[in-house]
């Protein structure tokens, strides 16, 4: 017979892996229709704006859900709420695979998106749950996850598109849910530590308002100009709307965002490194397969296929992988801010090393998986930093911030993104394409926000240490005794 510490070390291992292969199933949500995005104004009778808010809506949907789900994780249990999450992804893409009705599909796309908060739930779970020295790993893969998925998405979504049906790519994501969902429902406990209070209503509309300004104005900046009236008046009211919001929170009782623990210089300075991280490390996934399939004229490109190039890019969603464990180790040792700056500093090299070698194809590749490690080490060291930084009771909470502070560098990462490939383009058989210049320039500023990251990450003073919670000895069926 197994001892007990063999048999506690082997729930430990199933728990880290259910809840980081769920972690990796909503982040596929991220680019799951991104390779069909060209494709949709015809296969849902619609025209070219109304088809990119296919990903815009996800993306508010995450942005607003996260926060909010990581309050009421704290309040009323974290795998429940892990659970509605999952469910809400797996009913978002049931509809979109029966449905070839754009409003459906859009609601579909909102409810997917709405899953993001699984990733700082299972966080929040593994500080509860797991053995102290399991803590970090485990944190560090489940955080990486929102990297891994994004990475290894391009492939899989682009093999389903060219060769199935694309009611496929969401039906075999709803079936993917249900499997995440049993799951959990069969290995992962619930925490008996609980905030209480009363949940925030008023603060989670206020929230919801002005990330919905700021992101749909990010997002949409490029499309409708940034100095058109529409995108200056999101800006103006997100601005409006923060200053109001923040107001109120600070005179609640029970605020949905404790704004007091999150300006501690520990926890603000983090969630600051962490909007440079997301733009440090999504320029890359953006711009890859795109540098991948342009034609060999315009003096970058390779002239891929959509599936060779995701077949090609596969090495940097396995470095996420294989690298967060060693993040997770590095953090033990010399502690996560130590972490933070070697990510910071390696997603700087990857970084601007691309922005100056442009072929061979081993070295472009090379470079995007060097982005990727430096991407894993640095998202594997932010949660515990922030664990760190708050009491056990705001866990959730708290990591649904620093989710939010990373959706919204990779919303910015993409205005960007699209501002300077737009900016600067050459012709190759009549049709346009961005110039060797412009990703020059994006891999330019990627590298510099990772430096600063780095550099804010070096300032940021030690926090408060909060003692681990004891973990609950589990059952086979998830239930704490």
């Amino acid at each position: 017979m197994s001892s007990p510490t063999a048999a506690s070390q082997r729930r430990s291992k199933i728990v880290i892996g259910v809840l980081a292969s769920c972690g990796i199933a909503v982040s596929l949500m991220q680019t799951l229709v991104v390779p069909l995005l060209p494709e949709f104004p015809r296969l849902l009778n619609t025209t070219p704006t109304n088809a990119a808010w296919l990903v815009t809506a996800t993306l508010v949907a995450g942005a607003v859900c996260a926060p909010v789900l990581g309050r009421l994780g704290d309040m009323y249990g974290k795998r429940r709420m892990l659970l509605v999450s999952l469910a809400a992804m797996s009913l978002g893409s049931a509809i979109g695979a029966v449905s070839d009705d754009f409003g459906a599909v859009l609601v579909g796309r909102v409810l997917q998106g709405a899953a993001i908060g699984v990733v700082p739930l299972g966080i929040s779970i593994m500080r509860d749950e797991l053995p102290e020295e399991r803590i970090t790993s485990g944190v560090a893969l489940m955080s990486a996850t929102l990297g891994i998925g994004g990475a290894v998405g391009l492939p899989v979504t682009g093999v389903v598109a060219e060769n199935f049906n694309w009611h496929w790519l969401f039906g075999g994501a709803a079936l993917f849910g249900l499997v995440e969902f049993a799951l959990v429902r069969l290995v992962v406990p619930e925490s008996a530590l609980r905030s209480g209070g009363r949940f925030d209503f008023v603060g989670a509309l206020g929230l919801s308002a002005a990330l919905t300004c700021l992101l749909l104005a990010i997002s949409k900046g490029n499309d409708w100009g940034w100095t058109s009236p529409p995108v200056l008046g999101l800006l103006i009211a997100a601005a409006a709307l923060f200053l109001v919001w923040g107001g109120y929170e600070l005179r609640t009782p029970s605020p949905l965002v404790d704004l007091r623990v999150s300006a501690r210089p520990a926890v603000l300075l983090t969630n600051i490194a962490s909007v440079l991280i997301g733009m440090a490390m999504f320029a890359g996934f953006m711009v890859g397969a795109q540098i991948m399939q342009a034609p060999v004229g315009t003096g970058y490109g390779f002239g891929m296929s959509l599936v060779v190039t995701g077949l090609v890019l596969l090495p940097i969603g396995g470095a996420m992988g294989v690298f967060s464990p060693l993040s997770a180790r590095i953090s033990r040792r010399r502690g996560p801010r130590t972490t933070l700056i070697l990510g910071g500093s390696v997603l700087t090299a990857g970084n601007l090393a691309g922005s100056f070698l442009h072929d061979p194809l081993p070295l472009v590749v090379f470079n995007l998986t060097i982005v990727a490690i430096g991407g894993a080490l640095a998202y594997g060291a932010l949660p515990t930093l922030i664990m760190r930084a708050v009491p056990p009771a705001e866990t959730a909470a708290a990591n649904s911030l620093n989710t939010l502070a990373r959706s919204i560098g990779t919303s910015s990462c993409s205005a960007i993104v699209v501002a300077l490939t737009t900016g600067s383009v050459v012709q190759i058989s009549g049709v346009e394409y961005p110039s060797v210049t412009a990703y020059s320039w994006v891999f330019l500023v990627a590298g510099t926000a990772a430096l600063l990251a780095a550099l804010i990450a070096a300032v940021t003073p030690s926090a408060r240490r909060y003692a681990p919670v004891v973990p609950q000895v589990a059952t086979a069926t998830g239930q704490a005794r």
